[in-house]
């Protein structure tokens, strides 16, 4: 197995452990996402802890992804290729942000007393509304910069996939960002329609992206086999001058 062929692969597993924990994370934190009196109810815990697990995987997962792709897309662009890295950590540093808020109405839960009962929804209901917008702007928003438009930018112009499928990703990372700062900005409701709709080209993306690297790797890139190509023919060219 060559390099890139393992590359390829460790991208693919990480993106499509990305959607595992995602997934799952939000499966698992069950009703404390959606049930503003969660924080007075009674009852175990652990999904919650689950779920923050899951997300702590999901951070690694991202910035994995970030990290292995780096070398690879800076032979493409060096400057784009950082703006996907940084883009990846500010989207995992919303994620974090979202991930202890959601611990933070779950350690409130367990230890305060039943007189709170009041005071204690009110404060559930802040800390519900901060994972709520840390989630549009981080998976909602910067990563339909990061992996949508730059990443799909850098994959269509290098030729590492599909330049067509590449295409899917730039469009779903626009209408993807889009979305979030329309709805940052109340044109369209959280949660809508119209914002999960835009939603769905940046998923196929980045399913196509963790599905075809694990299991095919990179296309041979037009650039990568011209550069290949000349560095093959150059001891014959300065044979033929050194003879002449």
């Amino acid at each position: 197995m060559t390099s890139s062929r393992k590359s390829a692969l460790a991208v693919g597993v990480l993106f499509i452990l990305t959607f595992i924990t995602s997934i799952g994370g939000v499966m698992a934190y069950g009703p404390i996402l959606s049930d503003p009196n969660y924080i007075a109810s009674a009852g175990s815990g652990t999904h919650v802890f689950v779920g923050a697990f899951l997300e702590l995987l999901l951070i690694l997962t991202n910035i994995g992804c970030a990290t292995v792709l780096f070398p690879i897309l800076k032979r493409q662009n060096e400057n784009l290729a950082l703006g996907y890295v940084a883009a990846r950590i500010i989207e995992c540093t919303f994620i974090l942000v979202g991930l202890l808020s959601v611990l933070g109405i779950e350690t409130l839960r367990q230890t305060a007393t039943a007189a709170d009962g009041n005071s204690l929804i009110t404060i559930g209901k802040a800390l519900l509304a901060i994972h709520d917008w840390t989630f549009l702007f981080g998976p909602g928003t910067v990563d339909g910069v990061g992996t949508g438009l730059i990443l799909g930018w850098l994959m269509y112009k290098s030729g590492l996939v599909g330049r067509r499928t590449a295409l899917i990703g730039v469009v779903g990372g626009a209408l993807l960002a889009t979305s979030g700062i329309a709805v940052l900005l109340g044109v369209i409701p959280r949660g809508g329609a119209v914002q999960g709709i835009a939603t769905i080209p940046e998923v196929i993306w980045e399913a196509f992206l963790g599905l075809y690297l694990t299991f095919k790797g990179f296309k041979v890139a037009p650039a990568v086999a011209f550069e290949s190509r000349e560095r093959l023919i150059a001891p014959v060219y300065a044979a033929k001058a050194g003879a002449a």
